[in-house]
């Protein structure tokens, strides 16, 4: 793997899909690559780092050979961002508990908000080096 930061994903989720072309829009050097935890790749990732896979409300960043969790992850995606994105790691001085428990909320109920694909999403042609 080169030096770009790894996003894993619900690909079945459509408000995750949409954070993934958010991302993309937001990151014209192409720091971030995706694959959906549905994938083999996601699986030997989260294995290799000790991640459990069997809970699909967690969003994974794997950066410098450091995985991010939960909501440290997206606030460290943020980080990286094209524009005052990174403004959104003042919440950092929010304890992990809380933002976590917030992040699991919005998780839980991500799929009565925003509905579920029925199968992973599919890159358009010119994103294909964006996915692994």
């Amino acid at each position: 793997m080169d030096n770009r930061h790894v996003v894993i994903f619900d690909g079945e989720c459509n408000f995750c899909n949409g954070a993934v072309n958010f991302i993309i829009k937001r990151d014209p050097d192409a720091q971030f690559v995706f694959t959906p935890m549905q994938s083999k790749h996601a699986e030997q990732i989260m294995q290799r780092y000790g991640v459990s896979s069997s809970d699909p409300d967690t969003l994974i960043l794997l950066k410098h050979g450091k995985i991010y969790i939960l909501s440290d992850a997206a606030l460290e995606i943020a980080k990286d961002l094209r524009g005052y994105w990174y403004l959104f790691n003042v919440f950092k001085v929010v304890p992990k508990s809380f933002r976590d428990w917030c992040y699991r909320l919005f998780a839980r109920n991500r799929y009565k908000m925003f509905g579920k694909a029925n199968s992973c999403r599919v890159p358009a042609e010119a994103e294909k080096d964006r996915f692994l």
